[in-house]
């Protein structure tokens, strides 16, 4: 890659972290695809210049990408960011010429998200045992706090101490672009945090940390162990192939909209900066009603 390519790389992923307030993973995301695509430019092209770069080369580049069984979804986020890079590159006076503006996303087809049912949940809080050392009672907060509040998992490990209000039964989250909600939680999750706060301040062995949730040695939850926690424990009370952070993020809404929640509130508690991602759960309700309607009517 020439150094003019890796400068511009560099501001403008500076310009999605410390100005769109971009998330880690989005970033890490955007730069492989960047990176990726000026690799297949150079290989087919022998160009490095993004104002060399022609529509053509993207779509050579996008059937190449399909000729190795690349998903739409993967297709469209480095198409996404492809184009929010040129974008840049135009504000910035870089180039003349965005060659992205007649690339056309494929489609995708639409596929309702996984989710526990009640039975599930009722077994993991009913049933399932959690070790009584450190990694348990982290484990079995973390699957209560994801349930019950929806958060993402990013959220979940940015959560701080002085985020939780004790007193109004609710929790503020910073979401993506940075963005603040609260989000209203039941006492009994409230206690549950309450005690855990206790156990990490008598812990004499711990170095203290404001960050909510930690590890034995005080130190923040890393993505792998936040997931390979939950799929863990999942795995004990559901078939269903996803047993990620986000299956309980799927669940949390479904199980809202399920029990009338409107669907404003449940775009509000989500984060979501718009109703049109928020109206997926919907069709798990009506999901759920086709099911009823086949298994009770006499001529379904």
């Amino acid at each position: 890659m020439s150094e003019i390519s890796n400068k511009h790389i560099r501001s403008f992923l500076d310009y999605l972290k410390f100005q769109k307030r971009y998330s880690q993973h989005t970033l890490v995301s955007y730069q492989c695809d960047l990176e990726g695509f000026l690799a297949f430019l150079q290989k087919q092209y022998e160009i490095s210049d993004p104002s060399e770069v022609r529509s053509a080369m993207i779509r050579s580049w996008l059937a190449s990408l399909k000729e190795q069984d690349s998903s739409s979804k993967t297709i469209n986020r480095k198409i996404s960011a492809l184009k929010t890079y040129y974008k840049h590159l135009i504000r910035e006076g870089k180039v003349e010429i965005n060659p992205t503006t007649t690339i056309i996303s494929p489609k995708q087809k639409k596929r309702l998200p996984e989710f526990l049912e009640t039975k599930s949940t009722e077994t993991l809080y009913q049933h399932v045992e959690f070790p009584e050392d450190w990694n348990g009672i982290t484990a079995k907060l973390v699957l209560d706090i994801l349930y019950q509040t929806g958060i993402r998992r990013a959220e979940l490990m940015g959560l701080r101490e002085d985020h939780i209000d004790f007193g109004k039964s609710a929790i503020k989250v910073l979401g993506k672009g940075n963005k603040e909600r609260i989000i209203p939680v039941g006492s009994a999750l409230i206690d549950h945090i309450r005690e855990y706060k206790k156990a990490k301040e008598a812990n004499e062995k711990m170095e203290y940390s404001t960050i909510l949730l930690v590890l034995e040695n005080g130190k923040p939850l890393y993505p792998k162990w936040v997931y390979n926690a939950v799929k863990k424990y999942l795995s004990l009370i559901t078939t269903i192939d996803k047993k990620s952070p986000h299956v309980l993020r799927h669940t949390f809404a479904t199980h809202l909209s399920n029990n009338g929640a409107p669907l404003n509130a449940v775009k509000e508690l989500l984060g979501h900066s718009s109703l049109a991602a928020t109206q997926i759960y919907t069709h798990n309700t009506i999901e759920k009603l086709k099911d009823i309607y086949k298994k009770a009517h006499p001529k379904a």
